[in-house]
């Protein structure tokens, strides 16, 4: 090897080791340097406008017996500095609006316990009012909480109850009431069956983006029901009037309205039909049965069918507590076995009027309505009569209606197209 070579090897050997102890200093360095510490802050967390951890914050509900100046006198006000803040406020805030059951919420001193800031109440899921104490002079503010109007659509099978198929797609019990109003006069709900379909297209409110605050609107509706699709378009055949009253009608600008409804209770099950021969669970012998059973907890409200005058009310030992309703010449029905009676005799009603309440009296095994028909003076059976429709559509609003229910019903139809071919 000559020397030239082995110069130039030294000189590498010498660079490499220099490399390799700065790498080392610079590990020691790191190894030496203390980790920073991220202190995270808090977030700042706001309930009615207040910044909620520079107060101590109670929650709770107005009792029975409670007053404004009742729960000022526990958190240590005397009677002088409450009859002050209530004549401050009482122009602005209604003392005698507080009601049992409804939320309020205290904030208080951190650094004295007993020293209120201000109180808040809330009269309802949409609004509340400050009562604002941090000033000698007491200031109140109602806010009303922003609405956002969300539209869906949901299409499903029925599964059980309507309300429980309503509440598995996640709508609350208000949609399962309107669709039963909607469709009273259409469809028997003690009727429907596993595998009925149905679709409702619906704006519902939501109070502050987040929390549901109810149904605002139904702008269109199908039931698959007895194999054949029943829509429902609500329209206001006076475009120009004040009123909010629209009618429900088909696609063909029918009107789903009846002159009777279906049944006289909204939600229950049918346990005895109208028979010529039935054993009777009681008297325990065959006899004819001349109503429609619909079995339901007491106290349930029960509707009159139809519009008319209440022809009879009373008691005997078979019907019990009853109501007897004349609708016109043709017509008269008849609600046996109520616990309660809620009319008299000679009074007008209009259908859904609730006439009544579930109960058990006279011949009964348990609480149920017994539901007369009569046709021309003859009891007849209510389930297999073809009863008149209300008034019909005008032909002078068909070509309006006509453009306002056409793309609602394709929207329907595509949607639950999609969703049942899928599951197919």
């Amino acid at each position: 090897m000559t020397h030239k070579t082995n110069t130039l090897l030294r000189y590498l050997v010498a660079i490499l080791t220099f490399l390799t102890l700065i790498a080392c200093n610079n590990k020691e360095q790191q190894q030496e340097e203390p980790k920073k510490t991220v202190v995270k802050k808090a977030p700042i967390v706001k309930e009615f406008g207040f910044i909620t951890s520079d107060y101590t914050v109670v929650h709770d509900t107005i009792a029975s017996g409670d007053t404004f100046g009742g729960i000022l006198g526990k958190e240590g006000f005397d009677a002088s500095a409450i009859h002050n803040i209530t004549e401050h406020i009482k122009d602005t805030f209604d003392l005698r609006d507080i009601r049992v059951g409804r939320p309020f919420t205290l904030f208080k001193d951190k650094k004295a316990p007993n020293a209120l800031k201000a109180f808040v109440y809330q009269p309802d899921n949409l609004s509340y009012y400050v009562i604002d104490l941090r000033d000698s002079i007491p200031r109140v503010n109602k806010t009303v909480k922003p609405i956002t109007i969300k539209r869906r659509i949901i299409a499903g099978a029925i599964e059980g109850s309507l309300a429980e198929t309503l509440n598995k797609a996640g709508a609350g019990p208000a949609l399962a009431h309107e669709l039963s109003e909607m469709y009273a006069w259409s469809i028997d709900f003690f009727k429907i069956q596993k595998g009925d379909k149905f679709a409702v297209t619906v704006n519902e409110r939501y109070i502050s983006d987040s929390i549901y605050g109810g149904i605002e609107s139904i702008e269109a509706s199908y039931f698959e029901y007895k194999g054949k699709k029943i829509y429902a378009f609500p329209f206001k055949q006076d475009s120009t009037s004040r009123s909010k009253t629209r009618e429900y009608y088909d696609e063909e600008g029918k009107v789903l309205k009846n002159m009777f409804l279906k049944a006289p209770l909204k939600f229950s099950h049918i346990t005895s039909r109208f028979s010529g021969r039935r054993f009777h669970p009681v008297q325990m012998q065959w006899k004819a049965h001349n109503g429609t059973d619909y079995a339901a907890p007491s106290g349930t409200p029960i509707m009159t069918t139809a519009s008319g005058v209440v022809e009879r009310t009373g008691y005997t030992s078979g019907n019990g507590n009853f109501v007897k309703v004349k609708h016109s010449g043709m017509y008269a029905t008849q609600y046996l076995h109520m616990s309660k009676i809620l009319v008299r005799q000679g009074q007008r009603v209009t259908q859904g009027d609730v006439i009544g309440r579930v109960g058990s009296t006279g011949l009964a095994t348990g609480p149920h309505v017994c539901y007369r028909f009569w046709k021309n003076g003859v009891q007849v059976d209510a389930l297999r009569q073809k009863l008149p429709n209300s008034e019909p559509m005008s032909p002078k609003h068909k070509p309006r209606f006509i453009a306002y229910m056409t793309p609602l019903k394709k929207e329907l139809d595509s949607i639950s197209e999609i969703k049942f071919n899928q599951k197919n």
